[in-house]
């Protein structure tokens, strides 16, 4: 295979890659990044930004499987290749820095992933302005953070400006709009704020609309749906 086709090739595992990791099917997701790290290693042209697309991407598809240590050993990789070969790559190191921050909350080390999810965050303003669907996205994981935290107040401004920014963009944002109304429910159930149960149940119906019933996006919102509205029963009930 010559060097066009090796690049061609590792960028096709990268699509495929992401349609498997967002259809929740990791196993296959990673089979692909792997295939796409080994091609991108034989050429030349982007091979480097090829590497830190596939490692960045790797990390993510491990952190969902639970492998906190190889997504972390992933992530470096990214990293270190980005600041050797494109230090003034903004986007590359906010995607990086998001996805640690997201790593690390899912370890539920939120003072750890704070400054990652702020850097990244800022790089992203930087590099495309405050209305920018990935800003959107960098908003959302840091209002998690916070959330995790218990700064609940500040978790739900951030959540609000974006879905401010995700709504602007209609259909094509209705599954990251679905996410983020998911983990605003769920802010505002910790508040005690009687709204939550209508916004976890106008998120669960967008991604069974989206995603189906059985993906694991899907059963995390409406686990959090029932539990929200037992929570509402017992209170009526005291």
């Amino acid at each position: 295979m010559d060097l066009a086709r090796h690049m061609i090739c590792a960028w096709w595992c990268v699509v495929r890659g992401d349609r498997e990791r967002l259809a929740g099917r990791y196993a296959l997701a990673e089979g692909w990044a792997l295939r796409g790290l080994a091609l991108a290693r034989r050429s030349r042209r982007l091979r480097h930004l090829l590497e830190v697309q596939l490692l960045n991407q790797l990390g993510m598809i491990r952190k969902y499987q639970g492998q906190y240590d190889r997504s972390l050993h992933a992530y470096r990789g990214a990293l270190r290749i980005a600041r050797r070969h494109f230090p003034r790559r903004d986007g590359l190191f906010a995607s990086v820095y998001h996805n640690l921050a997201g790593l690390e909350h899912a370890r539920e080390r939120y003072l750890v992933a704070e400054p990652f999810a702020r850097m990244g965050l800022s790089l992203r303003e930087r590099s495309l302005g405050g209305w920018h669907l990935e800003v959107a996205r960098d908003l959302a994981g840091l209002a998690a953070i916070l959330d995790g935290q218990g700064r609940h107040l500040e978790a739900e401004s951030m959540y609000r400006r974006a879905l401010r920014i995700l709504e602007r963009r209609g259909r094509s944002a209705r599954r990251e709009i679905a996410h983020t109304l998911a983990n605003l429910a769920a802010c505002l159930h910790l508040m005690g704020r009687p709204e939550a149960a209508a916004v976890a149940r106008r998120a669960a119906s967008m991604q069974i609309s989206l995603l189906g019933a059985n993906h694991p996006e899907t059963r995390q919102t409406l686990a959090n749906v029932a539990a929200i509205e037992r929570s509402g029963s017992a209170m009526q009930a005291d």
